[in-house]
C-alpha cells in the first residue's frame, strides 16, 4: 500500500530502494507502472497500512490491524496535535465525493525514521484523517439533508479515531451512532446481515 501511494504521488522510482529488504519491491514497482492486477481500494484500513510503512514501522503486516495498532499506540504516546493544513482534499469522482489523503501520505513519506518524529507523525495522521473524514461527512450531510451518521468498520476499533471523529461530527451538529453491544467491525456487520436476512425471510 505504501508502494501504491508512492506511485500515485509520482515517486514510483523510490519503491525498490525504500523497500529494498522486500524481495518483490522492484517487481511491485513494475506492476504498478503497468497498471495490471492493481485494483483500487476504498478501505480505510489500507490507508493505515500505507502510513505505517511510509513511516518505516511495518513494511509488511504480519497480521490484520498490526499497522493500525502501531500507529494508534504511537499517537497516544505523543498526545493530541493539530491536523496537517492541506493534508486532504475533496474531489468529485464520477458524481461521488472522494476524500483524497495523498497530501498527508506525501508528508509521511518524508518523515525522519526517528522515534519522536514517528510519534508526532502518527498523531498528525490521526488528527488529519479525523478532520478529513468529518469534512467529507459534513459535506455529504449538507448535500443530502441526512444528519444521522453511523460509524462502523474495522478502523473504528481504534479508539483515538472513533472518539475524535465522534466529537468532531457532533461539533458540526450531526447525530452520531456507534456500536455499543456488538463490535463495529465484521462481527457487528455480520450480526446486522443476519437481522436483515431474518427480517426479509419472516417479516419479523
Amino acid at each position: 500500500m505504501a508502494a501504491s501511494a508512492l506511485h500515485a504521488l509520482g515517486h514510483g522510482d523510490q519503491i525498490a530502494a525504500r523497500f529494498a529488504a522486500q524481495p518483490a519491491a522492484a517487481q511491485l514497482a513494475a506492476l504498478l507502472d503497468s497498471g495490471r492486477h492493481c485494483p483500487p481500494t476504498s478501505s480505510a484500513g489500507r490507508l493505515f497500512d500505507a502510513a505505517a510503512a511510509l513511516l518505516g514501522l511495518t513494511p509488511v503486516a504480519q497480521f490484520e490491524g498490526q499497522a493500525a495498532m502501531q500507529l494508534e499506540a504511537l499517537a497516544d504516546a505523543h498526545g493530541d496535535t493539530a491536523p496537517r493544513l492541506g493534508g486532504f482534499a475533496l474531489h468529485d469522482g464520477h458524481g461521488l465525493s472522494v476524500l483524497d489523503l495523498l497530501p498527508l501520505l506525501a508528508e509521511l513519506a518524508t518523515t525522519p525514521r526517528e522515534p519522536s518524529a514517528q510519534r508526532l507523525a502518527a498523531a498528525c495522521f490521526h488528527a488529519t484523517l479525523i478532520a478529513g473524514l468529518a469534512t467529507w461527512v459534513a459535506t455529504a450531510a449538507e448535500a443530502t439533508g441526512v444528519h444521522r451518521v453511523a460509524l462502523a468498520g474495522g478502523c473504528l476499533l481504534n479508539a483515538r479515531l472513533a472518539d475524535g471523529l465522534e466529537a468532531r461530527l457532533q461539533r458540526l451538529g450531526l447525530s452520531v451512532f456507534r456500536a455499543r453491544q456488538a463490535p463495529p467491525n465484521d462481527g457487528g456487520i455480520a450480526l446486522g446481515q443476519v437481522w436483515v436476512a431474518r427480517h426479509q425471510l419472516t417479516g419479523a
